[in-house]
């Protein structure tokens, strides 16, 4: 690794301390705790089913939150590349020249506008009608976070490294249980019983499919909802902020990514769908669960693809409304909004 290299990389991870210090403390206790256990194990490259040494947790998680306490009135720096200073969210530019010697650099907002830049080294770079899909591997610098994929106008940068993770902590949170629901469902296509690592990344490549076109529906419902982002941005950290973020994700889902899964009849990627199917998605759209618990028993796709599109027709309504809530921006706008969600829940069909 050059020096060059090495000197982004320390900038870029300087720039995720410093959102992490800044916004640590969005999270509960035991998300907190969760996270920054995952942080470390990948801070200090163990696998996934290594023993980790909780007196050296400890003490890792406290020289981290005074370095956080040192850094959190911190101004982010600018990046060093081919001789010039790039601004921290200037990732056009700045892959421009990372493209070059196969990595990739992203830097978004993720929920509570926090900042999320990395690093990693770029495995593939795919053409798709109008997209250009930039897929990493092994991550050189990552903040807490870690979301598996975001998206920029019509790039879209997927996390193989964070998604592999993710389906690991699934599928290890399945074994305290061992319940026979969508997840147990979803992993009865692999065999992780005798070939855990071999199956975890066979799941890992199939299920970049359903990534993609999640973040694909959001591009597409970004362009029919415009203002959305800055509404999101806006909003005060509320209850509809997050509502607002589920009806986003639901929209992205219903146009795009179940609309396919059902189409190919890919029945382990929708097990695996629904077996992530969040506790605020649950609430706000109910029938859609119900739907998919359907298809278990009768596997009636046409009946599982109605749901889906009704569900795509509901919030996309509810979704202008939360727009024209927004825009005429009166001062118990985000009230207004939670009140509308909360009357417009989406159950089963009569």
């Amino acid at each position: 690794m050059n020096n060059q290299l090495q000197s982004l990389i320390e900038t870029i991870q300087k720039n995720c301390h410093i959102s992490d210090a800044r916004h640590a403390s969005d999270y509960t206790l035991c998300i907190y705790l969760l996270k920054m256990r995952e942080f470390y194990r990948w801070e200090k490259a163990f696998k996934h089913d290594d023993e980790l040494d909780a007196n050296d947790i400890g003490s890792w998680l406290s020289e981290r939150e005074q370095l956080w306490d040192e850094l959190a009135a911190s101004d982010y720096l600018s990046l060093p590349l081919a001789e010039q200073n790039y601004q921290n969210f200037d990732a056009d530019n700045i892959n421009r020249e990372l493209l070059k010697q196969n990595y990739i650099y992203s830097a978004g907002y993720g929920p509570k506008s926090k900042p999320v830049f990395y690093l990693a080294e770029l495995e593939q770079q795919i053409l798709q009608d109008d997209y250009t899909i930039y897929i990493s591997g092994r991550e050189l610098a990552r903040e807490l976070t870690a979301p598996v994929a975001m998206s920029q106008q019509n790039n879209i940068f997927i996390r193989r490294e964070s998604l592999n993770r993710m389906i690991w902590e699934k599928t290890v949170e399945w074994g305290w249980h061992q319940n026979k629901n969508a997840m147990f469902k979803a992993m009865n296509f692999y065999d992780f019983g005798n070939q855990p690592e071999n199956s975890l990344d066979e799941m890992t490549n199939k299920e970049l499919n359903s990534v993609i076109l999640h973040e694909i529906g959001e591009i597409k419902t970004a362009k029919m909802l415009t203002n959305w982002q800055q509404m999101i941005m806006d909003l005060p950290r509320s209850h509809a902020e997050i509502m607002a973020r589920a009806i986003k994700d639901l929209l992205a889902d219903t146009t795009s990514t179940l609309p396919v899964l059902i189409n190919d009849h890919d029945e382990a990627s929708l097990h695996f769908y629904f077996a992530n199917f969040t506790h605020m998605r649950k609430e706000l759209s109910p029938g859609l669960l119900t739907a998919y618990q359907n298809w278990n028993n009768d596997a009636d796709y046409l009946k599982l693809l109605g749901a889906v599109n009704r569900s795509a027709e509901h919030w996309f309504d509810i979704a202008r409304d939360i727009l024209d809530l927004y825009e005429h921006h009166d001062e118990d706008y985000s009230v207004q909004i939670e009140s509308l969600v909360r009357e417009n829940k989406l159950g089963a069909a009569g």
